[in-house]
């Protein structure tokens, strides 16, 4: 397309160049952002370029644009990102004394949880995902598969999971399953000892558990929201 922007320049330039203009050190973007010191290494070193969420993060605590970070023949300057509660009211003096900053908190992404076979439990403390103080999570994971579609969590969407050791019937839950982690609706009967982990994709059969097998299962805690990227 005529009007795409073109690259330019490489990540690894970019973010140099940003964390100069910034004035900032390493260790100090590592803290800002929650990425680790030797990842940002990696960055700057050429090794690795940053994916979306770690990107995201970079270029909001560096105040510039995603597509400039990547390298693209684009302004350096990044919009402004203040959060109101309906962004659709016009900003001016006489309105803004009824609309408040949204409350953030940030919360650890810790790794992939599996949305058909359980895959092996990963946690990844790069990064940190934020999200509003109404709820109330103590980490996040990367769903991946499709049995949870009918739920409306697609492969990619992170989970927010608030821990917990037990939830209700019927409930969304990430599950470890011997050192595996999977992402069901959980349904415990106990006078006859059985655990079922249900997907919400037919294609798919449920999960039981029953007796002694139930030693090896863990639950971690209730799924209490899930974000998506728009397509």
């Amino acid at each position: 397309m005529a009007n795409e922007p073109k690259k330019i320049d490489t990540f690894e330039n970019r973010l140099k160049e940003a964390i100069h203009l910034r004035g900032l050190r390493a260790v100090d973007l590592s803290e800002k952002t929650g990425i680790s010191k030797q990842r940002i290494s990696q960055y700057t070193n050429g090794v690795y370029e940053a994916k979306q969420r770690a990107l995201y993060l970079l270029a909001k605590e560096l105040s510039v644009s995603e597509a400039w970070l990547m390298g693209y023949d684009v302004p350096i300057n990044r919009l402004d990102e203040t959060l109101f509660h309906d962004k659709t009211v016009p900003q001016n003096k006489e309105n803004m004394q009824d609309f408040y900053p949204l409350e953030i908190v940030k919360v650890p992404l810790l790794g992939e949880i599996s949305c058909g076979r359980p895959i092996f439990a990963n946690e990844d403390r790069e990064c940190y995902m934020k999200l509003g103080t109404s709820i109330h999570a103590d980490f996040c994971l990367t769903a991946r598969g499709d049995s949870m579609i009918n739920a409306r969590i697609n492969d990619g969407d992170v989970v927010f999971i608030r821990k917990q050791s037990a939830v209700d019937n019927g409930d969304i839950a990430a599950v470890i399953i011997d050192d595996e982690t999977t992402l069901k609706r959980v349904y415990y009967y106990p006078d006859q000892q059985k655990l079922v982990l249900q997907a919400e994709n037919p294609k798919y059969e449920p999960f039981v558990y029953v007796g002694l097998e139930l030693e090896s299962i863990e639950i971690l805690g209730k799924a209490v929201g899930f974000q998506s990227d728009i397509i």
